[in-house]
């Protein structure tokens, strides 16, 4: 099968594509350093460098084709932004759907942010666009996949709108659950990598971890406040909290090495009991020098990228592409539930699939 890719940053969604089969012919994006970095990874795609308003002319010649997958710019829907529905980058997903609405795929995936599928703020922007999904020929349904329930060691929840052309199999929440599975723990995807500054993990992050002097503390050891930044801690015995694309300064998540390593007791652990019995906040610069930034090599392997995978641009920009992307192996299931749609394989009855499960359901 045959694929086109929108919005298509460093490849992630491609990589889950290609491995569950399918061919990706054509590709947008317009952030240089990431087209660098997805034509060093995929020379085979033919990419279309630059606005997708502007090239869809270009990609009016793929009419047919079997799937168009990508995510649209989510600053305008994140919890982490504005949440603004008028931020410019949020009319990208409108976009999406012209280029849905002109080629006439089998089937899509379009990703965003979970706040897009769920909150009723923008309960108008999703009618707006199921109401063009379906007068295009498309039963479409929604839903919020968690990518640590589906192998990938991070607990990163994305809405996928998910339509297929009137005949095929619509993609239920069920269609996911042989798909499911343990995901490893932060040590056994960092470990066998190699500490940082060794080779093959050796672009680090050089943002000094320095402690708040007024922390906020939360019943989690790892999550409020207790170092200066966005950076959280990490738990080398959980999964990574949600990777952002901010990451590359004092928003990169931390690792402390003496746990990670040698089995020695967490400090964020017991900085965080210190100071919920009330305990005085230490000095700034008062954190031991074990704890340190996740690197560029560690964050591409928790958005399950190859070892082998490229990066091209300045680390800035390399982590931008990596907290932006779509973990590989979450692409990848969402690839397989399309491939089986398209192909007849999986036949799902209506009232099974749509009782007690968490989506919506657009009927064509």
């Amino acid at each position: 099968m045959k694929a086109i890719s929108l919005f298509s940053g460093a490849g992630g969604m491609d990589v889950g594509f290609r491995d569950a089969g399918f061919q990706i012919i054509a590709a947008n994006e317009m952030d240089k350093h990431a087209c660098d970095t997805f034509r060093a990874n995929h020379p085979d795609t033919v990419l279309f460098e630059g606005d997708i308003d502007e090239i869809k002319t270009d990609l009016s010649k793929f009419k047919g084709i079997d799937v168009v997958f990508g995510g649209p710019p989510c600053q305008g829907f994140s919890v982490a932004g504005k949440m603004d529905p008028e931020d410019p980058r949020s009319k990208l997903i409108f976009s999406f759907c012209s280029v849905i609405e002109d080629v006439q795929p089998k089937a899509f995936v379009m990703e965003n942010v979970k706040s897009l599928g769920s909150l009723a703020k923008f309960e108008d922007v999703r009618a707006s666009l199921i109401s063009r999904f379906q007068k295009a020929g498309y039963t479409v349904t929604i839903h919020i996949l968690n990518a640590k329930e589906f192998g990938v060691p991070q607990s990163r929840e994305r809405v996928f709108f998910i339509g297929v052309k009137n005949g095929f199999n619509p993609i239920f929440l069920s269609n996911f659950q042989s798909y499911k599975k343990s995901a490893p723990t932060l040590r056994d995807v960092l470990i066998p990598l190699g500490k940082p500054g060794s080779e093959g993990n050796d672009r680090v992050c050089n943002a000094k971890v320095t402690l708040a002097a007024k922390p906020v503390l939360r019943k989690s050891p790892y999550a409020g406040m207790l170092f200066n930044g966005q950076g959280r801690p990490l738990n080398p015995d959980g999964w990574a909290s949600t990777l952002p694309a901010s990451m590359g300064g004092n928003r990169t998540p931390i690792i402390d090495d003496n746990h990670l390593y040698n089995d020695a007791a967490s400090w964020v652990e017991d900085y965080h009991q210190h100071l919920m019995a009330g305990g005085k906040p230490q000095g700034m610069h008062d954190s031991p020098s074990y704890l340190r930034r996740l690197t560029i090599d560690e964050a591409a392997l928790l958005q399950t990228f190859p070892r082998n995978y490229i990066f091209c641009g300045p680390s800035s920009r390399v982590f931008s592409q990596i907290g932006n992307a779509v973990p590989c192996g979450l692409a990848h299931v969402v690839a397989k539930c399309i491939e089986n749609s398209l192909s007849g394989i999986e036949k799902v009855d209506n009232a099974t699939a749509e009782a007690g499960q968490n989506f919506e359901l657009a009927l064509a």
